[in-house]
């Protein structure tokens, strides 16, 4: 987007004007990965610019440790009944009866707080904008498709069409919502990073996994098989099968959670293959463990097969690190600003990649480019603003923003 003087006069003054905004996510703590960060962080900018910020979510085990991260913003951390794969938390549709809200974000889809959002919407008549968050991406879709297609049924379908805007964190899942069959107006606004304090030290010695003197190729995220991690494993084995030399010069190190119980099948496939040595799980990190790991990491890989707007590239890139990512990422402007390097899912072909590129002399300067590329594309200030001009054009008409593009 270019930012015209004219624009920024426009800004200034929605920005002096104050909103009531209702945040509706699934999760509220770490549980939720990426949308964790991204969502609190654009929660909390929001607020920052003169807006009354309510969140409200579900609770869940890391809930109390990790409610005070949204600080100034006091989350209503929701306890729900039912099963984990069909919460109900009745707290959530009370909280978005008791107060007016100009605009009701909700961040993610499939889950009953749609029905509570679609139920003050009609209650109401007020402005909502869903962020679906790549929970329409045609893989998201195929998983548990039956149980989609009957929430779509009783209430996601009616939840999405009636809603004022919808946001896309790129064009690719735009061109997804597109083809769901949803005419609504689109506004695309990507998702942000804070970028980390380079006065502080390095700290790379004394690391167990660099003990050996090997670099590490970094996987931060959640452990499931959308992420293509068994494939990766897959293609490292072919590598050491064939005595390519970059394994001897390189380790894999997983950080992550394990979501399902994948972690189990994926520690099987590297003892079945024999990369004991090779490859390092860390579970989970946060806060300066996640700090740290990203300091310490010399490149970082995401071999996905349906993304958003991953943060965990984001987050490489703050870190200055080169990205191996799929196009599946959605972050195409990485390749164009020589930040990425393509990769596939296919083994094989994954594997002639990482031997190939792993070796270049020139690897960190795909980390610098990733570096300059978030500090121009992907600050949280910009991407309030967007997020405000959007908010003001639905309540109040006129032209539409920049970042937002209506079906024809």
């Amino acid at each position: 987007m270019t930012v015209t003087p004219e624009l920024n006069m426009i800004r200034a003054s929605a920005i002096q004007r104050h909103l009531s905004l209702a945040i509706v996510t699934g999760s509220l703590s770490r549980s939720g990965g990426g949308l964790y960060n991204s969502v609190r962080r654009s929660a909390q900018t929001l607020q920052a610019f003169n807006n009354d910020v309510s969140v409200m979510g579900y609770a869940d085990r890391y809930t109390a440790q990790d409610i005070t991260s949204w600080l100034p913003i006091v989350p209503l951390s929701a306890r729900y009944c039912g099963i984990s794969a069909i919460k109900y938390a009745p707290s959530i549709g009370k909280a978005l009866g008791k107060t007016h809200f100009d605009v009701v974000h909700q961040h993610g889809i499939w889950h009953t707080t749609s029905a509570q959002v679609l139920a003050w919407r009609r209650r109401t008549g007020g402005k909502v904008m869903i962020s679906p968050r790549g929970m329409l991406d045609p893989w998201a879709l195929r998983n548990s498709r039956w149980k989609k297609k009957s929430v779509e049924f009783l209430f996601e379908g009616s939840n999405l069409q009636g809603a004022s805007c919808i946001h896309a964190l790129n064009r690719s899942e735009a061109q997804a919502i597109r083809s769901y069959g949803l005419a609504n107006p689109i506004a695309i606004i990507p998702n942000g990073i804070d970028l980390p304090d380079w006065q502080r030290g390095d700290a790379r010695s004394a690391v167990c996994w660099r003990a050996d003197g090997r670099r590490v190729l970094l996987f931060l995220g959640r452990l499931h098989p959308k992420k293509g991690i068994e494939e990766l494993i897959e293609a490292w084995s072919i590598l050491r099968s064939d005595g390519v030399s970059v394994v001897d010069s390189w380790r894999l190190v997983f950080a992550g959670w394990d979501d399902g119980g994948h972690e189990q099948r994926l520690r099987e496939l590297v003892k079945k293959k024999g990369l004991q040595h090779d490859v390092l799980f860390l579970g989970p990190l946060y806060d300066e463990r996640k700090d740290l790991a990203l300091r310490q990491a010399d490149a970082f890989i995401l071999p996905s097969y349906s993304e958003g707007l991953p943060m965990s590239v984001l987050e490489a890139w703050a870190y200055r690190l080169p990205v191996f990512m799929t196009d599946a990422c959605n972050l195409p402007e990485g390749f164009a600003e020589s930040a990425a390097i393509r990769i596939e899912t296919d083994p094989p072909v994954l594997a002639a990649r990482l031997a190939q590129d792993l070796v270049r002399p020139d690897l960190q300067d795909y980390g610098t480019s990733g570096r300059n590329l978030v500090e121009t594309r992907f600050v949280w200030d910009e991407i309030a603003r967007s997020h405000i001009e959007v908010y003001h054009w639905i309540l109040d008409g006129g032209n539409p923003p920049p970042c937002v593009e209506i079906d024809q």
